[in-house]
């Protein structure tokens, strides 16, 4: 079974706040233990390095951006008034 909308934006925000950084401080660590490589071998490298870090991932960060599908329901934020009710729904043009 898949993971839900919300749990699949928890598990983006965890892993680019905590799992990233550490990524990175790893992949610095790993290059620096060999003597330093050329400018552009060591720009190539933390660039494959980049991508090799989302690539099991992907399955976590995909659709995150869009509306929760299973929401479709739910007001937009901006049907809200000042005082938190929800406004009636707008006719569709």
């Amino acid at each position: 079974m898949g993971l839900s909308y919300r749990a699949r934006k928890r598990w983006a925000l965890v892993i680019l706040l905590v799992g990233l950084p550490v990524y990175i401080v790893l992949a610095v660590t790993l290059v620096d233990l060999f003597d330093r490589p050329p400018l552009w071998l060591e720009a190539v490298i933390y660039i494959g390095l980049g991508f090799l870090w989302m690539a099991p991932f992907r399955f976590v960060f995909r659709g995150t951006g869009l509306p929760d599908p299973d929401a479709r329901d739910a007001p937009a934020p901006d049907a809200r008034d000042p005082k938190g009710e929800v406004s009636p729904p707008r006719p569709r043009s």
